[in-house]
C-alpha cells in the first residue's frame, strides 16, 4: 500500500476555477514496456486529466498555488480577443434596395 497521500488545489483566475489534483508516480514495467511516470500535477477538466507539471512534496502550498497559476496564465488562458472591425467598403450599414421603389 503506497504512502503518497494526493493533493487537490482550487484556484479561481479571471472568474474561472481551475481544480488540480496531484497523482502518485509509477515505477516502469518492462512486461508491458511502460515507461517511468514521475508523481505530477493534472489540471482535471470535464473527468480528464491534462497533465502539468512534477509534484515536488517540498513545496509550500502558497508556492504550488503561484506555479500552477504560472502554467494557467501561459497554457489556459488565450489570448484577448481583438475588437472585429470592419472592411472600409463594409462600414456602412447594408442600404434597402427595395425600400423606394417607386
Amino acid at each position: 500500500m503506497s504512502k503518497y497521500k494526493p493533493q487537490q488545489r482550487h484556484l479561481i483566475i479571471q472568474g474561472r476555477e481551475y481544480h488540480f489534483v496531484s497523482y502518485e508516480g509509477h515505477s516502469a514495467n518492462r512486461r508491458s514496456a511502460q515507461p517511468a511516470d514521475p508523481a505530477m500535477w493534472y489540471l482535471m477538466v470535464e473527468g480528464r486529466r491534462c497533465p502539468v507539471a512534477p509534484c515536488d512534496p517540498a513545496l509550500a502550498p502558497l508556492q504550488i498555488d503561484a506555479m500552477l497559476a504560472a502554467w494557467v496564465a501561459t497554457n489556459a488562458l488565450g489570448p484577448v480577443p481583438a475588437p472585429a472591425v470592419l472592411p472600409a467598403d463594409r462600414a456602412t450599414p447594408a442600404l434597402r434596395r427595395w425600400a423606394d421603389w417607386w
